[in-house]
């Protein structure tokens, strides 16, 4: 009787042991849509030029944004407009390399939410991406 090899789905044990603070951007980028959706706090990727291509479920839930209307678009000029200033979206463009985490206060299409933010950028890296934790 010969066994068939086990189906492995997404990793969710192992991403789940990832934190807000130990994720890096490499195990942002192994993973699969379905394990960033299993994470406990926001994460969204995007392209050097801004453009949306990560949104994961627990920040759809949390920001109360359909996941098909943000991908694609700028983040900084349509979705989160109260983060394209001096301490989030200028970061991106004047740093080379990022990892950093900060306190920071989402105003826009809500009441203001305390948050803290990751950025994440490294050279060489066109996606970069922000971490949120409510």
């Amino acid at each position: 009787m010969r066994m068939q090899p086990e189906h492995h789905g997404p990793n969710l044990q192992g991403i789940n042991m990832l934190s807000f603070e130990t994720i890096s951007l490499r195990d942002l980028g192994t993973h699969n849509v379905e394990e960033l959706d299993a994470l406990p706090f926001g994460v969204v990727g995007f392209s050097s030029d801004g453009i949306v291509e990560i949104y994961n479920a627990t920040e759809e839930r949390l920001a109360g944004l359909p996941r098909k209307s943000v991908l694609g678009t700028h983040y900084f000029s349509t979705t989160a407009q109260c983060m394209n200033n001096f301490m989030v979206a200028q970061r991106f463009e004047d740093e080379t390399e990022i990892d950093a985490i900060i306190d920071y206060v989402l105003t826009l299409r809500m009441r203001p939410t305390p948050v803290r933010l990751r950025l994440l950028k490294a050279s060489g890296m066109d996606r970069r991406f922000i971490l949120i934790q409510r």
